[in-house]
């Protein structure tokens, strides 16, 4: 349950734990944690990642047969409800629409919904941008176009460190006419080999209605 509460915090309340910047006698921007670490701010450069497109077409798996759909805009989430236990938000404050945690591990994940088209690649670049705000070595990892259920979009991968635990976030970043969806799933960055098969199924279950 910790670990569930930290890293949602690192997805939920990025300005919590901001790192402050400094400037250098050679004129280098740093980034100073809480803990009186430092490293330079050029490190997290989001853009060192080309994007490439992964030829693989994936699809949602069979025994993803419980369909999610939001009401914020066309996404919908397919499930296997006896790997996954859910949550919908009951406020209409916050922009997690769906939280999910697997029901035998520390994998957790969420649907941010929005109603407003963003293009993907800004998408998921204000969601590494806001990573960094918690976690200042937060890096993105791999980053590649994919073709999931017949839709074009985003897959991406950010590791950091937040309150002493390293952490790894995989997602989905989608935007059409009816909005902007982050799928994400995440957990002890040592974990994510444990939990392959159920990232790429939960993830696989993004479609559009």
């Amino acid at each position: 349950m910790k670990l569930f509460v930290t890293l949602l915090l690192c997805f939920s309340a990025f300005n919590v734990n901001a790192a402050q910047k400094a400037v250098t006698e050679e004129g280098d921007i740093v980034l100073l944690n809480g803990d009186g670490t430092w490293l330079y701010e050029d490190n997290n450069a989001y853009g060192e990642i080309e994007i490439k497109t992964n030829p693989t077409i994936f699809k949602k798996p069979i025994s993803s047969n419980f369909i999610l759909k939001s009401k914020t805009n066309n996404s919908a989430f397919a499930i296997d409800t006896k790997e996954w236990a859910f949550v919908r938000s009951k406020s209409d404050d916050t922009s997690i629409e769906y939280s999910f945690n697997l029901k035998a591990g520390d994998l957790y994940g969420m649907a941010i919904t929005e109603r407003i088209e963003i293009d993907s690649e800004k998408l998921a670049e204000i969601a590494f941008e806001n990573a960094k705000e918690a976690a200042p070595d937060a890096k993105v990892v791999k980053k590649e176009y994919r073709i999931v259920n017949g839709k074009k979009l985003i897959y991406m991968e950010m590791t950091g460190t937040m309150k002493g635990i390293k952490f790894k976030y995989m997602g989905y970043y989608f935007s059409d006419v009816s909005g902007s969806t982050q799928f994400v799933v995440y957990t002890g960055a040592s974990l994510v080999s444990k939990y392959n098969t159920e990232i790429d199924n939960i993830l696989n279950g993004f479609t559009v209605q």
